[in-house]
């Protein structure tokens, strides 16, 4: 499970295409701590850059990213996996803040925690898609913002 998050490029197959997600980071990309990617998305038909950076790392456990240029005021992003009997449990937990002050609080409230959810749920069945497995939900990605 954790080998399809160490390429980088599985996030393009596991990104809803309404997004029209593209790393623009030349080269073959190694997963480790500090790696700095570089992508472009599309939000409302609005092109986006984005950076992240891989903050820690720790496979096959756990890896957390975070923006350093983008959309967000603040983006983290910690991924969990954790094998059971089953198989293997994959947890998201997100925090964010939107830029904007009262409008990025007003956007957040209307659309864009949707958004993300979505995102995540799509995620979800797309992974198990590119690993041709079931999967289902055991608890939902926990998704804050800052205040």
């Amino acid at each position: 499970m954790f080998p399809v998050f160490e390429q980088p490029s599985n996030l393009a197959r596991i990104t809803p295409s309404w997004l029209r997600f593209d790393i623009r980071t030349p080269g073959k990309l190694e997963m480790q701590t500090g790696l700095h990617i570089d992508y472009t998305i599309h939000w409302l038909g609005l092109p986006m850059r984005w950076t992240s950076v891989i903050k820690d790392y720790d496979p096959p456990r756990q890896f957390v990213d975070e923006q350093v240029r983008g959309p967000y005021s603040y983006w983290r992003h910690q991924h969990d996996f954790e094998t059971d009997a089953g198989g293997t449990l994959i947890s998201d937990r997100v925090l964010y803040s939107l830029p904007l002050g009262p409008l990025g609080r007003i956007a957040q409230a209307v659309m864009v925690k949707h958004q993300l959810l979505g995102i995540f749920n799509f995620r979800q069945r797309a992974v198990a898609e590119l690993l041709g497995v079931e999967c289902r939900t055991v608890e939902p990605p926990t998704i804050r913002t800052l205040r």
